[in-house]
This record gives C-alpha cells, sequence and structure tokens, in this order.
C-alpha cells in the first residue's frame, strides 16, 4: 500500500497534468489540504516538497502553494533529440510487434527517440501513461485507444497535449469525443468482405464473435450486419457471441457453450480477430467439429499467429508495419511545421484464403 503523501503526491500531480489545477494556478491551501485527503499537517508538507522538488509547485511565502511549469522544463531540457511517445494497449502480443517496429524504423530515420508504454486495455493504466507523457515532455504522441468503444475518463490528459500543441495522433481506433487524426483499418469493409465470401460459398448460416468494448469490434460487427442485409438474410442476435476485455479469459468456455448450442445451425462463423479464429479452431478440436465440413471459418487482421498456426486461416489483411510507420511519418511531419497532413487514414482490407472456408453444395 502507498504512504499518505505518496497518494497525495500522485492525486496532486494528475489534476497539474490533466489541467485541473492550470500552471500558475494556487492549490488549497494547507488546511483544505489536510481536510480533503484527511492527513496531517506533515504528511501535506512532505508531499509539497517533494513536488517543489519535481518542479510541479512552487511556494511564495505568505502567498500561497503554485502550480509552477519547471517541470516542463526540466523534460523539454533532457536532449536536443525529439522524443515520440507510444502508447499501446499491448506491446508483445498479436499485432502490436509489427506496428512497433512500423514506427521504430520511421522515427530512427529522423533520429528521433520513442517513449514506449502500454495500458493492457485499461483505462488506470492509461492514465499512468498518459501522466508519464506529459511529465517527461515528449515532442509528439502515437496511441492506440484503451477500450475506444466505451466512454473515456482520460479525455482531460489529450486536451492537455492539445493545449500545449503537442501533435498526436491514433492508430486502429479513436476516441469518437475526440476530433483527433487516426490511422485505421476499415474495420467496417474488413468484416464485410469476410461474411459476403462466406455468403458467396453457399452459407446462410452465419454467427460473429464480437469484442464489444473497443471501437473495431463495434464497426466489424456493423459490416456483418450490413453483408447480412444486403443478401436478406436475417440477423439473428443469438448467432452473435460478444466479449470484452475482462471477459476475454473465459472465452473458451463461452466457446464452447455457443458452439454446442449452435452446432446443428451454424455453418460459418466470422471471428473479431485471427486470436479468436484459432480459439474457435481449438474448441472445434475439442468438441470434434470438423473444419472446414462442418464450420467454416474467417478470422481478421493476418497476424504472424494465424501465419505460423498449424491450420493456414482464412482471413484479411492488416497494415500492422506500414500503419505504424505512417503514424510515425505524420507526427514526424507535424513536428517540422507541416500543415497539410490527412486527419483521417483508412486502409483497404484484402481477403488472404486458407483451408478453413468450404464451398457448400
Amino acid at each position: 500500500m502507498k504512504p499518505k503523501y505518496q497518494i497525495l503526491i500522485d492525486d496532486i500531480k494528475s489534476k497539474i497534468l490533466s489541467g485541473e489545477y492550470d500552471i500558475g494556478e494556487r492549490i488549497p491551501t494547507e488546511s483544505a489540504l489536510q481536510e480533503m485527503y484527511s492527513v496531517s499537517r506533515q504528511t501535506v508538507r512532505k508531499a509539497i516538497l517533494e513536488l517543489s522538488n519535481e518542479g510541479f509547485l512552487k511556494s511564495e511565502k505568505g502567498s500561497g502553494t503554485y502550480v509552477s511549469n519547471q517541470y516542463q522544463s526540466k523534460s523539454s531540457g533532457k536532449s536536443n533529440n525529439k522524443t515520440i511517445g507510444v502508447i499501446t494497449t499491448y506491446i508483445s502480443d498479436y499485432i502490436f510487434p509489427s506496428i512497433i517496429r512500423g514506427i521504430e524504423g520511421r522515427l530512427n530515420e529522423e533520429n528521433y527517440s520513442l517513449l514506449l508504454a502500454s495500458t493492457n486495455n485499461d483505462v488506470e493504466q492509461e492514465k499512468k501513461a498518459l501522466e508519464m507523457m506529459l511529465s517527461f515532455g515528449v515532442d509528439g504522441l502515437i496511441v492506440e485507444p484503451t477500450k475506444s468503444n466505451l466512454y473515456n475518463p482520460n479525455i482531460a490528459y489529450y486536451l492537455s497535449f492539445k493545449e500545449q500543441d503537442v501533435p498526436f495522433t491514433m492508430i486502429n481506433a479513436y476516441y469518437e469525443e475526440l476530433e483527433v487524426p487516426f490511422f485505421c483499418l476499415d474495420d467496417v469493409k474488413s468484416s464485410y468482405i469476410a461474411t459476403k465470401e462466406l455468403i458467396s460459398k453457399g452459407h446462410t448460416h452465419i454467427g460473429l464473435i464480437s469484442k464489444i468494448d473497443d471501437l473495431q469490434g463495434k464497426y466489424r460487427m456493423k459490416g456483418y450486419i450490413k453483408a447480412l442485409g444486403e443478401t436478406k438474410l436475417r440477423f439473428q442476435p443469438e448467432h452473435v457471441l460478444s466479449f470484452d476485455t475482462e471477459t476475454k479469459l473465459d472465452l473458451y468456455t463461452n466457446l464452447k457453450e455457443f458452439l454446442t448450442e449452435n452446432r446443428d445451425e451454424l455453418t460459418a462463423i466470422v471471428c473479431y480477430n485471427d486470436e479468436v479464429g484459432l480459439e474457435v479452431v481449438n474448441v472445434c478440436k475439442q468438441l470434434g467439429i470438423s473444419i472446414p465440413d462442418e464450420l467454416s471459418i474467417i478470422g481478421q487482421d493476418n497476424s504472424y499467429i494465424a501465419r505460423n498456426a498449424n491450420i493456414k486461416l482464412t482471413t484479411l489483411t492488416h497494415p500492422q508495419e506500414q500503419m505504424g510507420r505512417d503514424a510515425a511519418d505524420w507526427v514526424i511531419k507535424k513536428i517540422q511545421g507541416n500543415k497539410d497532413l490527412p486527419n483521417e487514414t483508412y486502409y483497404q482490407p484484402v481477403l488472404i484464403e486458407g483451408v478453413t472456408v468450404k464451398e457448400l453444395e
């Protein structure tokens, strides 16, 4: 458990970095802080001293304690090189190593440094990552949003970057509450192509496995529904299995139940991504469901795990390394003063045929 003075430090620092306490603003008095945090005067003074040493606060005798901008000047004097912050939901899993490789490759060409953080798709960890980037004084930022289909409580931090004219862009998704440049796969089209491919092979009972707390999941479900509607196939909610970050650990168990219940009806499934597609393959092996003879499967993202799996999964492309490179290039050009830059970049998915789809007779 953190000591009380550290809790006080962290909270005041958060309020400064998020803009709740502006530079030059007087913070509450020692007595008020004592009451607000239920701590002793000694604890308050220890926290203020620490924050003053870090350049976040400055005390003026007889007047009070004010928010200082010295933490910005300290961090900005760290090096002559530019530093770009990168925040992703994950670092070593799935498509993220390729995205980071693209970012790093472009930054190295300009002798820019990279400061990397991950959130594990958790908003509290995202908050800490954003505070770190603001405190360090990064020159630009690339972010993969956390739980992008849900309200994000860290919006104030992004507004702080805007107020400080620090350019930032988002990859894979974006927060709909913000007007922010982004680089995304056309996720609607990805699931649309997947569903249309199955329909073209004679499938009329097609299921969907969808992640509901990320914007990609929302748009990939939209593509699935669009394809069904165009072909006059009825959308059936019981043919959709949804999950989120917290219930992902239960996906194997829930898939077993879902596939068992729909075994006699579903002939194909569109999966949220390749990771989910391969989990469906594993569950089918457990249940004795033959792929693709009894069930056709399409993943999405053309990830390395799909390329290296024991079964060649039918999937769709995702421009992982190119997306990272393009996002880094955008930030570099923005820092260099280029104003004629796109606000939206969508990459078009392409079907990659594998062995997991069967044409029905």
